[in-house]
């Protein structure tokens, strides 16, 4: 059976990442990108659906762990009877193919070691074939090839290949996995060594360029590297997480493919990087992004592929049991076709936050948004599936009216502060045909708090984020109102729900889920906002609580069993994280800066073979 999902550390190269557990078993690649099948999927299954791991022989969970530094270099060490070990895994920023290095370091003492490695491409579904060379192995079926190379011998056993060895105190012994499309040469694998050096190279330049000079600096440093680590280097997109298919629920059906980028993290992501000096990360996710809406605004998606692509069908692999059990593991994401009428505004919105930082030209890409808001002034008075992508009907969500407003009101700005033309009459008119609209059908004035759609009682932790776009200031009574009601019926042992999926069968599913760690933090902004800052502060402090002891958050949070839930690591929850630290240390504004002398840190060919 998998870890928990709290147990498990990240190393990747920002083209894929794997997940390493507490006992040093890599349980969870995709190769050679985030979104490929992965050829270790005990995660999602058991230790047949392929794993590696490397421990002491006979030994469990490690003694402890961290990364070294501001890295993504895992240190796993083992106190054992006969001695200390260290395991050190890491990915090498990206040169001719991919590679994961292990290396195994004796402390003190002789430690016995044990390395297993389980490769089953496609998911877990295909044993590949496997040659022994003098070196190591060479593994191949379909489409994949992967190469390991070590210094110790290897041994076939049971479909899988072994090793037994001794490290003494100030040996190191090294195992370099490399992946290669089966039809190319065999790549000139990393040299180990050398590729530690440059790694840890690449990561100390890359968080020295940081500018948070806040309170909580080691979670915001670390909630950074992981974001990066989420980045796919050769188009700047974001995915949403490294994994498909944890559950919201263990045991439960709400598992998703959340392999892809979502237009939604857009502003949110774009705030984080401008607001901590990252600017040519924030130019490239802009990028990926105009590159992404192009074409017709009727077509416009919630998510697109790590390149772009626009078809990412949702099928089932039934071989698979689940994570612990909770199945179905899907990939592909149907979601990709619902109308989710906010995401025309959160586009727009990011594009804005863009202009008002300096980062581009004024011009580029407007026309592309002209389009947008050609079309989303047909449209705004249609239902829609909402932010959460419920499979339920469709609804009129106050939270997706509220971003159609936004959109036209960053366009009337567009207009106006920065001389782009369009009909800024019209659409100002718009704007305020919507704000009248929201505040008449979604506003509750007999509890005095907006709800989750019109005619609605429910509530939404979407609503948090009406004064965060300007829709009303923090300070107007419904807005104070809002933060109550959504924190008094959205709690759940402190944390907060992003609804109650039990009223009226909204989200079309079976089941519940856990607290949404993204909407915690931006329940910490919303107190913030509204002069409770010592409340603020002290749920912020209370959500680093739940961080692993490497740093990292999945999606949600189950506080009866203090487990961590959904897909990990997760962007949006890392984007709060980072967004609500700005905010509680006075940081929450983005200044134009000379990006001349910035350049996008993706990895260059580094020649550490």
């Amino acid at each position: 059976m998998p870890s928990n999902i709290e147990d498990y550390a990240l190393v990747g190269d920002l083209h894929t990442a794997a997940l390493i557990s507490r006992d040093g078993s890599v349980d969870w690649l995709c190769l050679p990108r985030f979104d490929s099948p992965a050829c270790f999927a005990a995660l999602l299954g058991d230790d047949n659906n392929g794993r590696w791991r490397i421990a002491p022989a006979g030994a469990g969970v490690a003694t402890r762990r961290r990364y070294a530094g501001d890295t993504l270099i895992l240190e796993t060490e083992w106190d054992t009877g006969d001695g200390t070990v260290r395991l050190i895994d890491f990915m090498p920023p990206r040169g001719e193919a991919a590679d994961l290095v292990r290396i195994v370091e004796g402390v003190t003492g002789s430690v016995r070691m044990s390395s297993e490695l389980s490769l089953r491409f496609d998911y877990g579904h295909v044993v590949p074939w496997v040659r022994h060379h003098d070196d190591g192995i060479s593994a191949i079926a379909g489409p994949d090839a992967i190469w390991l190379h070590t210094d110790v011998p290897l041994h076939g056993r049971d479909r899988s290949t072994t090793a037994e060895f001794t490290v003494t105190a100030g040996r190191r012994i090294t195992f370099v996995l490399t992946h290669q499309l089966s039809h190319l040469p065999e790549p000139k694998s990393a040299h180990p060594e050398q590729a530690l050096r440059d790694t840890r190279r690449y990561w100390d330049d890359w968080i020295g360029r940081h500018t948070y000079d806040g309170p909580w600096t080691d979670a915001v440093r670390r909630s950074l590297i992981l974001l990066k680590a989420l980045t796919y280097a050769p188009t700047g997109g974001i995915v949403a997480a490294a994994t498909t298919s944890l559950p919201e629920q263990v045991g439960g059906v709400r598992n998703w493919d959340y392999r892809y980028c979502w237009l939604r993290d857009a502003t949110f992501t774009l705030q984080a990087l401008l607001g901590t000096g990252y600017i040519a990360e924030a130019t490239a996710w802009r990028q990926w992004l105009l590159r992404a809406v192009a074409g017709d605004p009727a077509d416009l998606q919630i998510m697109y592929g790590l390149d772009g692509t626009r078809r990412l069908p949702e099928s089932t692999l039934d071989w698979l049991a689940g994570y612990q059990g909770s199945g179905p593991v899907r990939v592909g994401n149907a979601a990709a076709g619902q109308f989710q009428l906010d995401v025309w505004g959160e586009v727009l919105d990011g594009l804005h936050l863009s202009r008002e930082a300096g980062i581009a030209a004024t011009d580029d890409g407007w026309d592309v948004q002209r389009a947008l808001l050609d079309f989303l002034e047909s449209h705004w008075q249609d239902p829609d599936n909402g932010l959460w992508e419920v499979r339920g009907p469709r609804r009129h969500f106050v939270h997706s009216k509220v971003m159609a407003w936004a959109a036209f009101d960053r366009a009337t700005t567009a207009v106006q502060e920065h001389g782009l033309p369009g009909p800024v009459g019209r659409w100002r008119a718009v704007r305020d045909a919507i704000h009248a609209d929201v505040c008449a059908h979604g506003y509750d004035p007999a509890r005095n708090t907006f709800t989750q759609y019109y005619g609605s009682t429910a509530l939404d932790a979407a609503l948090l984020m009406l004064p965060r776009v300007g829709f009303l200031p923090y300070d107007d009574p419904r807005i104070i109102g809002t933060v109550d009601a959504v924190q008094r019926q959205l709690s759940h042992e402190g944390y907060l729900l992003r609804y109650r999926p039990e009223h009226d069968g909204v989200d079309g599913l079976p089941g519940t889920e856990g607290a949404f760690l993204a909407c915690t933090f931006w329940l910490v902004e919303a107190l913030h906002g509204i002069g409770r800052r010592e409340e603020a502060a002290t749920l912020f402090e209370r959500l680093l609580t739940l961080r692993n002891d490497v740093g990292m958050l999945s999606e949600e949070y189950d506080p009866g069993t203090a487990r961590q839930l959904g897909n990990t690591p997760q962007a949006f929850t890392l984007v709060g994280l980072v967004n609500a630290a700005r905010r509680l240390g006075g940081s929450t504004t983005t200044t134009s800066d000379d990006t001349s002398a910035q350049r996008l840190d993706t990895p260059a060919r580094a020649d550490h073979r």
